[in-house]
């Protein structure tokens, strides 16, 4: 059911189950996010058979056909939420007085129906311990409403949740460089050296780069820093988190460095970026 939030005295349209058991799928208006974190499901999600062993992600739209034939064994939690949580703030309004908001894009597509691969994202060993602990923290605050921020919070782990499920379900193949960007995007908020990556798929820098360069256009450092600032760039936008608060989350040591990263390039800095894209997404 929607939240009240005891510290704005306003209805925020979200809800975490900590023992989701399938029975009510889609929930009503909401999109859903369901982590499995023990045994498995089968069933038949718009049309297709699905099988889904822990740890995996089930993402369901309002309007999905689902139905689970068997469950095995099986653990899960559910986080679920309405279309306008996707809404930030409200920054103008049109003559018919009719508000506008900027509105979060990541991960929307996993939701799609009318894609094969949408639904049932693929789950890597390093990715689950992250999504675990960031189910952790959904639910959580969703129960204690901390402080006055905690919506933010959710958002802000929402955005991460639904970047890294989007980011794996990209490529189901497993190149080195598949390898190195699992690595990543679930790492990316912790100290990475080119070491680091090369480590992972036991190749020196120079091939790895070499590869990278032909995959995806950049070095791997040179990756890891777009995606960190990618990141960053959507918690501008949808969260009112501080500058230093977002250098940390993205793996930024200094929120001085991680501004002058920004600024170079992005051409300009993160604060006006933040005011610069809340109005573009307004005019959308």
């Amino acid at each position: 059911m929607p939240q009240v939030d005891r510290h704005k005295e306003r209805t925020v349209n979200i809800e975490f189950v900590a023992v989701e058991d399938f029975s009510i799928l889609p929930y009503p208006e909401r999109f859903t996010l369901i982590f499995i974190t023990s045994g498995s499901i089968k069933g038949i999600l718009n049309q297709r058979p699905i099988s889904i062993s822990a740890p995996g992600v089930l993402c369901l739209a309002e309007d999905a056909h689902v139905q689970v034939v068997e469950k095995i064994n099986v653990s899960a939690q559910s986080f679920s939420f309405h279309p306008e949580f996707l809404n930030t703030i409200t920054l103008s309004e049109t003559k018919d007085y009719f508000p506008t908001w900027p509105r979060i894009q990541t991960g929307l597509s996993l939701f799609q129906s009318n894609n094969l691969y949408t639904g049932v994202p693929r789950v890597t060993e390093k990715a689950y311990p992250l999504l675990f602990e960031w189910f952790f923290v959904l639910g959580t605050e969703v129960q204690a409403q901390s402080d006055a921020l905690w919506v933010c919070r959710i958002k802000k782990y929402l955005i991460q949740i639904l970047g890294l499920l989007e980011e794996l379900n990209r490529n189901n193949e497993h190149s080195p460089v598949d390898v190195v960007l699992d690595y990543i995007h679930t790492n990316y908020s912790k100290k990475i050296s080119l070491e680091d990556l090369t480590k992972c798929v036991h190749l020196n820098r120079v091939t790895l780069n070499k590869m990278f360069q032909e995959r995806c256009g950049n070095t791997a450092i040179g990756y890891l820093l777009s995606h960190r600032l990618k990141v960053a760039s959507d918690l501008l936008t949808h969260t009112d988190m501080s500058l230093n608060e977002i250098a940390r989350a993205t793996g930024f040591e200094y929120d001085t460095y991680f501004i002058k990263q920004f600024t170079a390039r992005k051409e300009m800095s993160p604060t006006k970026y933040r005011t610069t894209s809340r109005k573009f997404a307004t005019a959308q």
